[in-house]
C-alpha cells in the first residue's frame, strides 16, 4: 500500500493473486523525489490484485493465491509480498518439501534435481543483479530493496514445483507467433472428490451471504493474512469490500473454500475464486481470479496452503476452467510482463508520522506538503460521480479502450455495474459528461484498501486509494487523474497508488507520483505467449 502494502497483499491473481513494493515518493525537487523513501503496499496483485511496506511479508507464511491446473496444484511462492492479489508466499513451503508434498495433497509430476539459478542461468542472474543494483541506487536513506528484486538468483529448488506445472521456463524463448495453451485436459479427467485433509480437519464450502460466516472470514484475514516485516501495518479488508470482491456476476460459493477444525468447527484456512473473461493477444478465454488464500499462523507446518491451492484448482477444473492470470512480487517461471507501482502522497505528514514514508535528506516536511498540495477547488466541467444510467456508456468506453492492449478483461454490462457503480469506502467511479451533448467522454475509478497501523499512539489506519480503470478520450490524462486525486483527498485517503500499465505513464510524473522500488509480475498459467511491455497490459487485479 504508500505501503504500500500492495506489496503486502501478495496476493491477487486470476486464478491466482497482488504483489507490491516499497516506494520512493517525490519531494519538493526532482532530485529529492529520487531520494524519498516510502513503505508501500503491493499486492497486490489481487487481483487485486493486489498488491505495502519496504520489506513486507505474508504473515500467513503460506499466503498465496492459486492458479488452475488440470492435474496438479497451483502456483506457490516464498514469503515475500505483493500485489494483490497470495501466490507468492507458498512456493518456499512447497519447494522445501517437494518430495513430501504429495502426502499433503500436492499432485507433483516429478521433481527435478535442484540447481542454482546462478550457475544454470548466468545471463538471467546478471540481468536481475543489474536491476537490483539500479533499485539500490534509487533508494533513499540506505534502505534495502524488497527481497523480490533478487529473486532470480535464488536456488532453483524454490522453483521445483513450477517445473511440474504448465508454465514457460526461465530459459525458454517463446516464438513471436506462439499464443496457445501449454497442456489440454478435459473435465472428465479431473478427480470428482477433494483430496483428504490431515486428520482433525474438514472441507467446508462457505456461504458468505451468512453474516456469521462472513465475520469468520474477516477475522481470519485480519489476524493472519499479510503485514509488513516490522509488523507495523496490516491489511484490513472490510466486510463490504469482501462481498464486493467475492460476489461478481457468475460467482458461486463452490469457489469459496474453507478448512475447519473437527470438533470446534473453527475456520482456520480460506481461499476463493471468481470468474473472469480475459483476452490474450486476440484470444478470449474464461479464467478464474483467485484471492485471499489465508492459513492460520499456527498451521504453517501443516502445509495447508498446498492442499487449499489444489482444491481450488480442482474446483475450477471441474467447472471447465484451465487457464489463469495472476500477479506476484516474486520472480517465478515466467512473467508475461512486469509493472511497477507508483505512489502519490496526499497527506505526507501522516505518512511520515506512522512510518510509511521518511523525509529525504536536504528536505523538510513543509516542502513535502507544498509538493503534494491538492487544489480541491478545481473541477472539470461535467465531472461527476458515475450513476446507474451511465453503465452502457461506461461499458462502451471500456470495451473500445481496452481493445488496444494485448492482455485485458472483456467486461459484460453486469460486470461494469458491479465493479464500477460507486460504493462508499469500496469503489469510487466518475465520468466526464460533455455539457453540450450529454455524451460521456471520459471515465476514472479507484478502489479503497486501508491498512491497520499497529501500536501507533496517533493513528490507527492508513487509507490507500488504488487506481482501477481509466479512459480519457477528450480530457487530458493529467486533468482526469488529478480530478480523481482531488476526490480521493475529499474522501479522506492518505495516498493514491497506480501501476505503470496501460497509458498511466502519461500522468505519473506530471502528478508527482514516486516510483516504487519493486516489481509486480504478471503471469499466465497454462498459457504461453511472448512477453508484454507494461503499456501492453490492460488488466488490473485488486
Amino acid at each position: 500500500m504508500i505501503l504500500f502494502l500492495q506489496s503486502l497483499r501478495n496476493a491477487r491473481f486470476l486464478m491466482a493473486t497482488p504483489s507490491s513494493t516499497k516506494n520512493h515518493t517525490a519531494d519538493a525537487t526532482a532530485q529529492d523525489l529520487k531520494k524519498m523513501t516510502v513503505k508501500e503496499k503491493s499486492a497486490g496483485a489481487a487481483g487485486g490484485n493486489g498488491n505495502a511496506s519496504e520489506r513486507s511479508k505474508d504473515v500467513n507464511g503460506d499466503g498465496a493465491g492459486s492458479v488452475p491446473s488440470s492435474a496438479s496444484s497451483a502456483a506457490v511462492s516464498d514469503a515475500s509480498p505483493s500485489t494483490s492479489s497470495g501466490l507468492s508466499n507458498v512456493l518456499e513451503s512447497v519447494a522445501s518439501t517437494s518430495a513430501g508434498s504429495a502426502s499433503a495433497g500436492a499432485d507433483v509430476r516429478g521433481a527435478s534435481t535442484s540447481t542454482s539459478l546462478t550457475s544454470q542461468y548466468p545471463e538471467l542472474t546478471r540481468s536481475v543483479q543489474e536491476i537490483k543494483e539500479r533499485l539500490d541506487q534509487n533508494k533513499g536513506g540506505g534502505r534495502r530493496a524488497p527481497r523480490a528484486a533478487g529473486a532470480a538468483a535464488e536456488s532453483m529448488d524454490q522453483h521445483q514445483f513450477w517445473s511440474t506445472q504448465p508454465v514457460p521456463r526461465f530459459d525458454e524463448k517463446v516464438p513471436a507467433t506462439t499464443n496457445d495453451a501449454i497442456e489440454t485436459k478435459s473435465v472428465e479427467e479431473i478427480r470428482a472428490e477433494p483430496r483428504q485433509l490431515p486428520a482433525g480437519f474438514f472441507w467446508d464450502t462457505l456461504d458468505i451471504n451468512h453474516r456469521g460466516t462472513l465475520e469468520e472470514i474477516y477475522n481470519l484475514l485480519h489476524d493472519n493474512y499479510v503485514e509488513d516485516d516490522d509488523s507495523m501495518f496490516r491489511f484490513r479488508y472490510s466486510h463490504e469490500f469482501l462481498l464486493w470482491a467475492l460476489r461478481p456476476p457468475g460467482w458461486t460459493n463452490f469457489w469459496h473454500v474453507g478448512v475447519r477444525v473437527a470438533g470446534s468447527n473453527k475456520l482456520v484456512s480460506f481461499i476463493s475464486a471468481v470468474p473472469s473473461q480475459i483476452r490474450v493477444r486476440g484470444k478470449s478465454m474464461k479464467m478464474t481470479e483467485v484471492n485471499f488464500l489465508c492459513v492460520l499462523k499456527k498451521l504453517r507446518s501443516k502445509r495447508m496452503a498446498v492442499v487449499l491451492i489444489q482444491e481450488i484448482t480442482r474446483r475450477c477444473n471441474v467447472r471447465g476452467i484451465f487457464q489463469a492470470a495472476f500477479t506476484a512480487g516474486k520472480l517465478l517461471p515466467t512473467p508475461v510482463g512486469t509493472c511497477r507501482y507508483w505512489h502519490r502522497s496526499i497527506h505526507p505528514a501522516k505518512l511520515v508520522d506512522v512510518g510509511f514514508s521518511s523525509i529525504p535528506p536536504k528536505s523538510t516536511l513543509q516542502r513535502m506538503k507544498k509538493l503534494y498540495k491538492v487544489d480541491e477547488e478545481g473541477k472539470l466541467p461535467g465531472f461527476r460521480p458515475a450513476e446507474a444510467k451511465d453503465v452502457p456508456a461506461i461499458h462502451d468506453l471500456l470495451t473500445t479502450y481496452l481493445k488496444q492492449f494485448e492482455m485485458a478483461p472483456e467486461f459484460e454490462l453486469e460486470e461494469v455495474a458491479h465493479y464500477f457503480m460507486p460504493q462508499d469506502k469500496i469503489i469510487y467511479a466518475y465520468v466526464v459528461e460533455d455539457p453540450a451533448t450529454g455524451k460521456l467522454t471520459d471515465f476514472t475509478s479507484f478502489y479503497s484498501l486501508p491498512s491497520t497501523v499497529v501500536d501507533n499512539p496517533k493513528y490507527d489506519s492508513i487509507y490507500a486509494a488504488y487506481s482501477f480503470y481509466n479512459v480519457a478520450t477528450k480530457t487530458s490524462w493529467r486533468d482526469l487523474i488529478m480530478a480523481s486525486i482531488v476526490m480521493a483527498k475529499k474522501e479522506g485517503f492518505d495516498v493514491f497508488n497506480a501501476l505503470d500499465l496501460m497509458e498511466n505513464t502519461k500522468f505519473l510524473k506530471d502528478l508527482a507520483f514516486g516510483i516504487g522500488d519493486g516489481s509486480l509480475n504478471y503471469y499466465l498459467f497454462n498459457w504461453k505467449c511472448p512477453e508484454m511491455q507494461p503499456g501492453q497490459i490492460g488488466l488490473v487485479l485488486m
